[in-house]
């Protein structure tokens, strides 16, 4: 009867990328095949020693030395929301303005703060086209780039589900972003590339 032979990484065993080297350690001629990183600044770092060296080097490791209390409780409050910025629930930092809200569909039906398009006719000059995608973002017509991929850049970051908790609605809505970005952006190249045909 054939066995299978057991291919699975043990616990203890070296790590398989250990350089061929001896032991970080003073004095020590064994063969490194453990990893530790150098410092809390340098987690990418590594100093290489033997089992019996690293046991001892990870009994001593102490990531949070040198730090005040404080210090060490904003540490832990950063790497609960993984170093991003947050606020309490139902507020953000400075008041709501009425382009943090993005209703394409008017499913609010009115019922926020009119933004600076609400009421106000569309300009001769505006394409049709262009009207959804400018709602959308909630920017006003004429646009310049610079404009648009300000406006853009901040709504990705705000809406991007990394942001949100891998939220679904907000991947959705950044799906529809990226749509409108895109059309406004080839509008915008495009009307600058005839522009240019004739002034040529």
């Amino acid at each position: 009867m054939m066995t299978r032979k057991n291919t699975r990484h043990r616990a203890f065993d070296p790590d398989p990328d250990a350089p061929a080297r001896c032991c970080d350690m003073a004095g020590c001629d064994e063969t490194a095949g453990y990893r530790a990183p150098k410092s809390r600044d340098a987690l990418n770092e590594y100093f290489w020693f033997c089992l019996p060296h690293v046991r001892e080097y990870n009994a001593r490791w102490d990531y949070y030395k040198g730090m005040s209390p404080g210090q060490i409780e904003a540490h832990i409050r950063d790497d609960v929301s993984w170093n991003r910025p947050s606020w309490r629930l139902g507020q953000r930092a400075g008041r709501l303005g009425p382009d943090d809200f993005i209703d394409p569909m008017d499913l609010m039906d009115g019922a926020r703060r009119p933004g600076p398009r609400a009421g106000t006719p569309a300009r001769p000059d505006m394409p049709e086209a262009l009207r959804q995608p400018l709602d959308m973002l909630g920017l006003e017509w004429p646009l310049s780039m610079d404009t648009l991929k300000m406006r853009y850049k901040d709504l990705a970051r705000r809406h991007h589900p990394d942001a949100n908790g891998g939220d679904r609605q907000s991947e959705e809505l950044l799906k529809s972003i990226n749509v409108a970005y895109t059309t406004l952006r080839a509008h915008l190249a495009s009307a600058r590339e005839a522009d240019l045909e004739r002034t040529a």
